[in-house]
């Protein structure tokens, strides 16, 4: 463990072992993730499911997990970190047996809604994210929050980049695993990081219970009412952002392969160059909010971004395509990591798991309805619509976003 000390270096807000460990953790947790972000969704149609029947899955998934994770996270304040997040890397480890050994329908159903297959969540832990974002939260002086949650995205970020890349492994598979069983040893990459965040998670104490200090009833109560206020709205702004999300993210690699006819040797090493290039734009978002502030570090990419996005469908030629995915990636998601240090921060320490939960949820939900109506638009032949429906909320969760946060510090501090 010398060479993440070493890292610690050049990274002072991992300084702490927790901090070092659950950035690992997510890291190894996203490799499988990224493989099956590429391959999960072909995997079904190699199966013979039909567009809106992947669509459904992927809704029915993120439904449960957002319901999951309205339940653990307020739950974590109270009663632990580190037990659910071992629940979690258990169950990882069961749905990996399960889908690869069978293939019936009721296999991959529930091996796909208790592992969160194909999800792209980017190391994130399912429903049990917002606990450890909320853990992640007490290793760094508020100022610092940002720059921390840019490298654990970028960690993520970079276990899928090589998961993408190991997602063009069925092409090989093919020539002794005809048709889709050429890609169920994709399954082995989740089951092999679930058991290495086991490994990792039995080395780390439970963290210390957060206690509101400093405040006494009457104050304390009013505090609460005013960070619920703007939980509230946090709610509605994410759920305009998750449904823009939702009608893209799970079925990218889908629309790439029915609109251009290239499988996971194509599909896979672009996913992987995204990801690849947004880790290494989350590292430098976390650098640039402590020289131009948090709120216009966000707004400048994401409203970049938006433009990308609207082009994108437009592109005549895969390699075209593919470069704008590429540049839609690093502006969008590359914040993820500031924004999660501004929602975190509009409660105090011991509502962290609340906060987190809440704002999961209210992104998830709405992203779940997404997959749905993408896959009937496609299944009818309208390729581009989904992606011009989705920049119409990604300027509403903009605008919204932006006046959510106008009055608060650029460097969250609570």
């Amino acid at each position: 463990m010398s060479s993440l000390r070493r890292v610690s270096s050049f990274f002072p807000v991992l300084s702490r072992r927790d901090a070092r460990y659950l950035v690992l953790i997510r890291g190894a947790r996203s490799i499988g993730q990224g493989a099956l972000a590429v391959d999960f969704a072909l995997y079904l149609r190699a199966l013979q499911w039909t567009a809106p029947q992947i669509g459904a899955l992927f809704m029915v998934a993120l439904l449960v997990s957002a319901a999951g994770a309205l339940i653990v996270g307020p739950l974590s304040d109270n009663r632990g970190r580190k037990h659910f997040l071992v629940g979690y890397e258990i169950v990882q480890v069961i749905a990996s047996i399960i889908a690869l050994a069978s293939s019936s329908p009721a296999a991959v159903i529930a091996a796909a809604i208790a592992g969160g297959f194909g999800h792209g969540l980017n190391g994130g832990a399912g429903p049990f994210a917002p606990v450890e974002l909320a853990w992640l939260s007490t290793t760094a002086e508020p100022k610092d929050r940002a720059a921390l949650y840019s490298i654990n995205t970028a960690a993520g970020f970079s276990g899928m980049a090589l998961g993408s890349v190991l997602a063009s492994l069925p092409h090989f598979f093919k020539i002794i695993l005809p048709g889709a069983l050429s890609y169920r040893p994709l399954f082995l990459l989740v089951f092999l990081s679930a058991v290495a965040g086991l490994i990792l998670l039995m080395r780390l104490p439970e963290p210390a219970p957060e206690i509101d200090h400093g405040h006494d009833q009457a104050e304390s109560r009013n505090v609460t009412r005013t960070e619920n206020r703007r939980l509230l709205q946090l709610l509605g702004v994410n759920a305009l952002n998750g449904l823009g999300i939702g009608l893209l993210g799970p079925m990218m690699a889908y629309w790439f392969a029915i609109r251009f006819h290239h499988g996971p040797l194509s599909i896979g090493p672009v996913m992987a160059l995204a990801l690849v290039v947004t880790a290494i734009t989350s590292l430098m978002v976390g650098r640039l909010t402590h020289r131009f502030g948090v709120m216009r570090s966000i707004l400048t990419m994401r409203y970049l971004g938006l433009v990308v996005l609207v082009l994108l469908p437009l592109m005549p030629a895969f390699w075209m395509a593919a470069c704008l995915y590429i540049a839609r990636s690093a502006l969008n998601r590359g914040t993820v990591g500031a924004r999660q240090a501004l929602n975190l921060g509009i409660v105090r320490a011991h509502r962290r798991g609340l906060a987190a939960s809440l704002s999961n949820a209210s992104t998830q939900v709405p992203r779940a309805l997404g997959p749905v109506f993408a896959g009937l638009l496609y299944h009818a032949g309208f390729l581009a619509l989904p992606f011009f429906i989705a920049g119409g909320f990604q300027a509403a969760y903009l605008v919204a976003y932006r006046r959510l946060f106008a009055d608060r510090p650029l460097n969250p501090t609570s």
